[in-house]
């Protein structure tokens, strides 16, 4: 599955996106910074919070994807890569301390042509 397609979901289902990163819907939530029962009922899932998290987490996917052409090595970059000018943190670290307009200002710059 592309994350585009998860992207144009109005409710991104945790299930859809955990299954595309061939992970588990606990692990998910830890990767979102998310408690371990975020997931736990529909309700939960539907969360204002919890969606916010789920939909950045699939927009940096989205756009990292076509650079690496695969789902899983963007979920790599995502949770791994430390970037320049933010001391070291991952994209990952960023949108659990709820920076992930800086990763999305990071990307636009790189797209566009910028240094990191």
């Amino acid at each position: 599955m592309r994350f585009g397609e998860l992207a144009d979901d109005p409710v991104i289902l945790h299930t859809r996106v955990a299954e595309s990163l061939r992970t588990t819907p606990a692990e998910l939530a830890a990767t979102l910074g998310l408690g371990p029962n975020a997931f736990a009922s529909g309700s939960r899932t539907r969360r204002r919070e919890t969606q916010a998290r789920l939909r950045q987490l699939v927009e940096m996917l989205k756009r990292v994807e076509p650079a690496v052409s695969s789902p899983l090595v963007s979920y790599a970059w995502f949770r791994s890569e430390p970037l320049p000018g933010f001391g070291g943190a991952t994209p990952g670290q960023l949108l659990q301390e709820g920076r992930a307009g800086h990763v999305h200002a990071y990307l636009d710059r790189i797209m566009d042509g910028g240094y990191a």
